[in-house]
């Protein structure tokens, strides 16, 4: 039987630079052990059931499936998450959104609405910052849905309200202080979705209409009638969707309208302050 320290040197199996976490990610998994137990004890014997695992995981990876899906998990805002093929995996830009939503000046318990929330990754986060925010966390999908009420439980954020709606299509109140959305934003045939991680999400968890834009233009338009006066929303889209997403926001009657840039760079979150006419 191979050892965790000759598991760890096959890192060439995998393809690109991220071979060597990708290995140790899913020996870990493997193993039910931390990252910090492959160097404390690199010459422990890795025997079956787990070394099987292991390697049809590996061959998964080489497939190109992506490691959240692979390990059922991801970090998120220092939250782990379950994730699956159902869900969009949590990306680090998301949480510049939810930087942005905790530093806005609310009430202390505000209402949030977190629309098209997937594994509830945005809801969770914030839920976790601010205990007393009541969050409604909105979802169409119901394979979705049951990931995210999975999440809500495991972490006992019990003020999450779960609820499967497409948009606004159930909401009843119409006094929010803060809507965020990572909505689709993907324009069909983007030479992206056949890249990556991208091509094993959900499709319909990244692709709209109107060239990407048909669902931030629904969640622009369509929050209007659910913010309170002074009330923000915040969007996250794609690094070339900024300038029309925040013409949109003016046309519609937000104040305050700015774009954030990611670690990356790119202008990946926009908002504005609601102001009723």
């Amino acid at each position: 039987m191979p050892t965790v320290k000759e598991l760890l040197r096959a890192t060439d199996v995998l393809p690109e630079d991220s071979a060597r976490r990708d290995t140790e990610v899913l020996l870990c998994h493997c193993l039910g052990k931390p990252r910090s137990w492959l160097y404390t004890w690199p010459d422990a014997t890795v025997e079956e059931p787990v070394l099987s695992m292991f390697n049809a995981l590996q061959d998964a990876r080489l497939s190109g499936q992506p490691i959240a899906y692979l390990t059922g998990e991801r970090e998120f805002w220092s939250l782990t998450l379950k994730v699956n093929s159902h869900t969009l995996i949590p990306r680090p830009e998301t949480e510049t959104l939810v930087e942005w939503a905790l530093a806005l000046d609310l009430p202390s318990q505000a209402r949030v609405a977190d629309l098209g929330t997937g594994s509830g990754a945005i809801a969770l986060a914030l839920a976790s910052e601010r205990p007393d925010w009541r969050v409604l966390a909105l979802e169409s999908s119901e394979s979705a849905l049951a990931v995210a009420r999975e999440n809500t439980q495991a972490l006992g954020l019990t003020r999450v309200e779960l609820l499967r709606s497409s948009w606004f299509e159930r909401i009843e109140q119409q006094d929010f202080d803060l809507i965020v959305s990572n909505p689709p934003y993907v324009k069909e045939g983007d030479p992206h979705l056949l890249q990556g991680d991208l091509r094993f999400e959900p499709t319909s968890a990244l692709v709209a209409e109107q060239g990407g834009f048909a669902d931030l233009h629904a969640i622009v338009t369509g929050s209007c009638e659910y913010l309170r006066e002074g009330g923000w929303l915040l969007l996250e889209h794609g690094y070339e969707q900024a300038a029309a997403l925040r013409d949109l926001l003016v046309e519609n009657g937000f104040s305050c309208v700015e774009s954030r840039r990611d670690l990356a760079g790119h202008e990946r979150v926009t908002g504005g302050c609601w102001r009723a006419e």
